[in-house]
């Protein structure tokens, strides 16, 4: 079967009514996908879970998250699926094929960063509570984790999430008390990501306390793996606007101010600096215009900025212009980490992208050996913070040797690719 196209993730939108393989095959039919037999034997797996999803219903579910001593029977779920493979081999486009073909209520698709930040906001918004009710005589037995989970259930039984990844210590320490109190509420979980179970949060901090929850996963989803060999997202059509600049090769910043100037065109707003307050924090860029950003690198990942500045960024501008993208060593690794988060929420949200940078994509990320096992003073200092040992294992941590960001750039190169596609565009481009 030959098909010429090749998948774009702004193509899966609109819910199906029918089962995943139907949705697939409709897809090939007409012509927005190309058949892969790899992707059609995953296809028919999450066929059968969808099957499995229409005979299931969870219990009608308690509300209010401060009734945390009523017991509850656990519901014993469906397995679910953990789809991992290569960057751009379709992993998220099945994914969410198959959420939209399940006629489900309350069912939730989401990227794992942006989850895991919310579960953070909702820890911290209860524990205000129970100060508020308690004062300042907190049980010593209190714990918000499985509360969260209540409430996080109460939303949604079937969670999709996008690039599952594990980085941040925080997380890392609390994901099996929340995700035991998740399926232990009959929730079903489908996710995708660039590694497989037992290589998350690999050389992470104080890996051997997450152990668990690699057992739990695995007892709670089918594991699969999705490896055609093909990035899908390397073989889009170019926009006709060029819309990534080698600023050794041409006038970069007059290529990026003529495409601004397009853009702002289309705003109902002046250029003006702008004020976003993130997090209870006022975060200033220097220049915009309505829903369109003129910012640096500096800007973006040389200031102490994070997932959920990212985020905010992604809800307040449908277009960014990112200036003087550098090339980047393990030496910049606190940069780079915030480079690849960027990329993925900006990816993840639709947001489209105009760059400039010191060398093309593939580029970009110069990572070479013998600098791994150099250690910058602020890695030393948090060293010297978190009482580790230059002998430890924890001294190997790739927060340490730069690892988790080696493993992400394939990531981050692939989306860059495909965020320069008409597909990715959609119709803008017949606007420049």
């Amino acid at each position: 079967m030959q098909i010429v196209r090749s998948y774009s993730a702004s193509v899966i939108g609109e819910a199906f009514t029918g089962k995943p393989l139907d949705a697939y095959l409709a897809r090939v039919e007409q012509k927005e996908l190309t058949y892969d037999e790899h992707q059609k034997k995953i296809v028919d797996h999450l066929d059968i879970l969808h099957d499995k999803l229409i005979k299931y219903r969870t219990p009608i579910r308690r509300s209010g998250i401060f009734k945390i001593f009523q017991t509850r029977e656990v519901v014993k779920g469906p397995k679910g699926m953990y789809l991992w493979g290569s960057v751009g081999c379709g992993k998220t486009m099945l994914m969410d094929l198959f959420y939209n073909s399940c006629d489900i209520e309350h069912k939730k698709r989401v990227h794992f960063n942006e989850f895991m930040l919310d579960v953070h906001r909702k820890i911290h918004n209860f524990k205000l509570m129970v100060d508020q009710e308690e004062g300042t005589r907190r049980r010593k037995s209190y714990d918000p984790i499985p509360p969260v989970a209540d409430l996080i259930a109460d939303e949604a039984w079937l969670l999709c999430f996008d690039e599952f990844q594990v980085t941040d210590i925080g997380d890392a320490m609390v994901l099996k008390r929340l995700f035991n109190g998740l399926f232990d509420n009959g929730v079903v979980v489908v996710a995708t990501s660039n590694r497989q179970p037992d290589d998350l949060y690999k050389s992470g901090l104080q890996r051997s306390n997450f152990f668990p929850f690699i057992g739990l996963l695995k007892s709670k989803c089918n594991v699969h793996c999705l490896d055609s060999g093909i990035d899908y997202r390397q073989s889009g059509a170019l926009a006709k606007q060029k819309l990534f600049f080698i600023k050794t090769e041409c006038d970069a910043n007059a290529e990026l101010d003529k495409l601004f100037k397009i853009l702002s065109a289309k705003e109902t707003d002046t250029v003006r600096p702008k004020t976003l307050n993130i997090l209870e924090r006022n975060v200033t860029f220097a220049k915009t215009c309505g829903q369109v950003l003129d910012t640096t690198f500096e800007e973006l990942c040389e200031r102490a900025l994070g997932a959920g500045d990212y985020l905010t960024l992604a809800n307040t501008f449908h277009t960014i212009i990112l200036r003087d993208i550098p090339i980047m060593t393990v030496k910049h690794r606190t940069p780079a980490r915030r480079f690849i988060i960027l990329i993925d929420t900006l990816y993840d949200n639709k947001v489209r992208l105009a760059c400039s940078a010191d060398a093309p994509r593939q580029n970009l990320f110069q990572l070479a050996s013998d600098e791994i096992s150099e250690i910058s003073d602020d890695q030393r200092k948090l060293m010297d913070d978190l009482g580790i040992k230059s002998d430890s294992v924890d001294s190997k941590a790739s927060i340490f040797t730069g690892e988790e960001e080696i493993f992400a750039f394939d990531r981050t190169l692939s989306r860059l690719s495909e965020m320069q596609t008409k597909e990715y565009w959609n119709n803008l481009e017949e606007d420049l």
